[in-house]
Order: structure tokens, then C-alpha cells, then sequence
């Protein structure tokens, strides 16, 4: 009996709070609004409750304008980004927390503003094989912060997400040219990884780089007609020798690259 007693007045509590929550949506009075939303905002990152940071965000959606240029105004347009934030919108709260940083540039919470728009726009990064855009604009982002903030509080997580960005261009970068190999289109191989070489020194897929960039050019001269094959041969053995360079014995692709280079040079001998 008294744990039936508890669930109703629980119910009861519920659907109080709900009555007083869609009669405050329905008032005419900003202040109103305004004291609720900071309260349901609040209970929301105590608990973590989507469900609040939905209803606090209805509520600023609404009263946001009337309190631009006004005091209030500050800290309700970073709840408005917040909320967004916080329930993974991140469209709109890149965009919002943008605004805020151009509104409001001495807010003490500008830094914080400034980091959560840049990671709102790493969140709309998408798929390394699709366009990449919007991962262009997170790096950006990232960047403005990084030079913004160099002892920043968010500078270690900004510089990772940066980082993990960069790595999806080269992957995208290098899977093109890559293509380009599997489809025997050589030239177009040879020219795709030349640049990918040049544009991403640093890159995890670097040495995978060098190896194709030489097995296209290998393969290209030894499908030639005989009178180019002597000069793509050494070109492809120009590119072999980059690759020892950087690469010596012991690198996964070795087995390989020596026996074709062994193939190789004996070619050349013959001419």
C-alpha cells in the first residue's frame, strides 16, 4: 500500500511539472521563461537528461531574441549553443556557439565557445570516401583555436581531433590514388601518389605511398611498347631508390619490391 501510495504521488509530481512547464511555453512573460529554462539547463547537466535540454532548449528558442543586446542576453545565447550541443545537434551548435564568439568576444566564456563550435564541426566530418568539406572546415576551426588558445584549456583535445582529421584527408588522398593503381590507370597512379608524397610528408600511409607510387611506374614501363619502356623503367627505378631511402630492409612491402626491382634491372641490362 505504501509503495502504491509513493508511485502516485510520484505521478502526481510528474504531471504537476508538466502542467507548470506547458503553462510557462504558453506565457507571454520572457522572465518567466527565461527563469525556467536556466533551471531545466541546469537540471539537465546535473543529470545528464536529454529530456530537459529539450525542453530548456524550447523555451530559449523563444526567448533568445527578445534579450539580444540586453544584459541577459551573454549567457542566454550560450545556453541556447549548449543545449544544442549537448543533445548533438552539432549544426547548430557550431553555428550558435560561432555566434556567440562573434557576439560576445570578451565573455569569459569565449574560449570554451570558441573550442565547442570546432568540435561541433568535427562531429559533421564525415566518411573518409565521401566529400570532405565540412572536415576542410572542422580542421579549420580547430586551427583558429589552436592559435587562438596556445595554452588553452581544451588545446591537448583540439590538436587530437585536428589530427585525427588530417589523417581522414590523407586517407581519402591516398585511396584515390590508390584506385588508380588497382585499375591499372598508371599514369594517372603515378601522378596522384607524386603529390601525395609532396602534400602529406608526416602521413601514416606514407610508405605505402612510396611502394605503389614505384609499382605503378614498374608496371607501366613493363607493359610499354618497346621504344618507351627504357626510360619508364628508369623512372620506375628512380623510384625504387626513394624508397630505399626511406624505407631500408625490413619494411612490409621488401619481399616484394626486390623482386620486382630484380625484374627490373634486368631489363635495363638487356637494352
Amino acid at each position: 500500500m505504501k509503495k502504491k501510495g509513493l508511485l502516485l504521488l510520484g505521478l502526481f509530481l510528474v504531471l504537476t511539472s508538466c502542467g507548470e512547464y506547458q503553462k510557462v511555453l504558453k506565457s507571454e512573460e520572457p522572465g518567466v521563461k527565461y527563469t525556467m529554462a536556466e533551471k531545466l539547463y541546469n537540471q539537465a547537466k546535473e543529470e545528464n537528461s536529454k529530456a530537459k535540454f529539450r525542453k530548456a532548449l524550447r523555451l530559449l528558442e523563444q526567448i533568445v531574441p527578445q534579450y539580444r543586446g540586453k544584459p541577459q542576453g551573454e549567457k542566454l545565447a550560450f545556453l541556447y549553443a549548449d543545449s544544442y550541443f549537448e543533445l548533438k545537434d552539432s549544426y547548430n551548435a557550431g553555428y550558435q556557439f560561432e555566434r556567440f564568439t562573434q557576439s560576445y568576444p570578451n565573455s569569459d566564456k569565449v574560449e570554451e565557445a570558441a573550442f565547442k563550435s570546432a568540435k561541433s564541426y568535427y562531429f559533421l566530418s564525415p566518411r573518409y570516401d565521401l566529400d570532405q568539406t565540412e572536415t576542410v572546415k572542422a580542421i579549420d576551426e580547430l586551427q583558429k583555436y589552436i592559435d587562438a588558445y596556445p595554452n588553452g584549456e581544451y588545446l591537448e583535445e583540439a590538436n587530437v581531433l585536428a589530427a585525427d582529421l588530417r589523417v581522414k584527408l590523407e586517407k581519402k588522398a591516398y585511396e584515390i590514388a590508390k584506385q588508380y593503381h588497382h585499375t591499372t590507370n598508371y599514369k594517372s597512379a603515378i601522378v596522384a601518389f607524386n603529390n601525395f608524397i609532396t602534400e602529406y610528408p608526416g602521413s601514416p600511409f606514407r610508405e605505402a605511398a612510396f611502394y605503389y607510387r614505384f609499382d605503378s611506374a614498374y608496371k607501366l614501363a613493363i607493359n610499354s611498347y618497346q621504344y618507351l619502356m627504357k626510360e619508364r623503367l628508369e623512372t620506375a627505378k628512380g623510384f625504387y631508390n626513394n624508397y630505399q631511402k626511406y624505407y631500408p630492409e625490413g619494411s612490409v612491402y621488401y619481399n616484394q619490391l626486390q623482386t620486382d626491382f630484380q625484374d627490373l634491372d634486368t631489363r635495363l641490362q638487356n637494352f
